[in-house]
């Protein structure tokens, strides 16, 4: 293939292809797991599942893919290298296989089966990394990857790649705002790359100077919250920086799982784990306020995640409403 056919085919798209259906996901109102909040307050979530690959990252994906075509990065003969936990992987490789694009992923090897299933049946190639080193790990390794061999691989390095958070601010904050009139005073979004968080907080900063900007972020190093950083022990992101975000809420593991499950039980909402953790981060926001909207990102679904059993053969009773009421936060 020849760079002209690679941005041939991306410009030639049809209204109808995959590509054309990223983004423009549905906002939901969460209404019965937000019983007791005032009336005028208002939480709602971004459906990112409805995304073609199932997540939020099929926007960061294809603008980084869009972009290494047009400056040059991402030529005939290189494959696409990055690190992922997961979600990221599965969008370069939906998006590779449509455009041609040979892709490889270095992805700790405690991955849920069901990612590493979806991501060897689109074709990508698989390099399994220390699942005592998460996502870290992953990223070290392709890093290593690219230095070695620099005329082998694009490397798309998400958690530094500005294009990361481009596409949040070109698509998620225009749509956010969008969606709820100008209505929303605050936006709630987990750090793992933190991409969403500050490319879609910087547009609704610039429509309205007012709106809250809120990161979620595990409780301690040592958690079960897939997708998410402690960015206070982790390697931080180059896109990261620390003083955008108002405030932080930290969530704890469990409380998380067992959003999850209310989720689905009571809202019909299958959502992944980082979504659960979104979802009580929000209404413990919520919980402090008169009036508001609150918008949060469920980036996944939780099909993902079926094989981890414990996650949702315990009961929803056992989770303590108080979780909601009560903030744990960073400053």
């Amino acid at each position: 293939m020849t760079m002209l056919s690679f941005s041939t085919q991306l410009a030639t798209t049809p209204a109808d292809g995959l590509e054309s259906r990223v983004g423009n996901t549905p906002l939901l109102p969460l209404r019965r797991v937000t019983r007791g909040l005032p009336p005028r307050v208002q939480v709602l979530a971004k459906a990112e599942w409805f995304n073609p690959g199932g997540s939020v990252k099929d926007r960061v994906a294809l603008h980084i893919i869009r972009t290494a075509i047009a400056d040059g990065a991402l030529t005939p003969g290189k494959r696409l290298l990055d690190s992922t936990s997961g979600n990221t992987g599965i969008a370069y490789a939906t998006f590779g296989a449509a455009l041609d694009i040979p892709v490889t992923l270095t992805i700790p090897a405690n991955a849920s089966p069901e990612r590493l299933s979806v991501l060897r049946a689109l074709g990508a190639e698989i390099i399994l990394t220390d699942p005592l080193e998460g996502s870290d790990g992953a990223l070290f390794v392709a890093r290593r990857m690219a230095e070695e061999h620099p005329e082998a691989y694009f490397y798309a390095n998400q958690y530094d790649n500005p294009a990361n958070w481009q596409a949040h601010y070109q698509s998620t904050g225009p749509e956010t705002f969008a969606q709820t009139d100008g209505r929303i005073t605050h936006f709630v979004a987990g750090l793992g790359t933190s991409g969403t968080l500050i490319g879609t907080g910087r547009y609704l900063r610039l429509a309205n100077p007012a709106v809250r900007i809120v990161a979620v972020q595990p409780e301690t190093p040592l958690h079960g919250l897939e997708g998410l950083k402690h960015m206070a022990t982790a390697h931080k992101p180059g896109i990261f920086d620390p003083d955008f975000p108002d405030r932080t809420v930290s969530v704890e593991t469990e409380a998380a799982y067992a959003m999850m499950r209310r989720l689905a039980r009571e809202e019909g909402l299958f959502v992944g784990i980082s979504s659960g953790a979104a979802a009580l981060a929000a209404l413990r926001v919520a919980a402090e306020l008169d009036e508001g909207v609150v918008v949060t990102i469920f980036p996944d679904a939780g099909y993902k995640y079926l094989s981890d059993k414990a996650l949702w053969e315990e009961d929803a009773a056992a989770f303590s409403r108080s979780a909601v009421q009560t903030p744990v936060e960073t400053t």
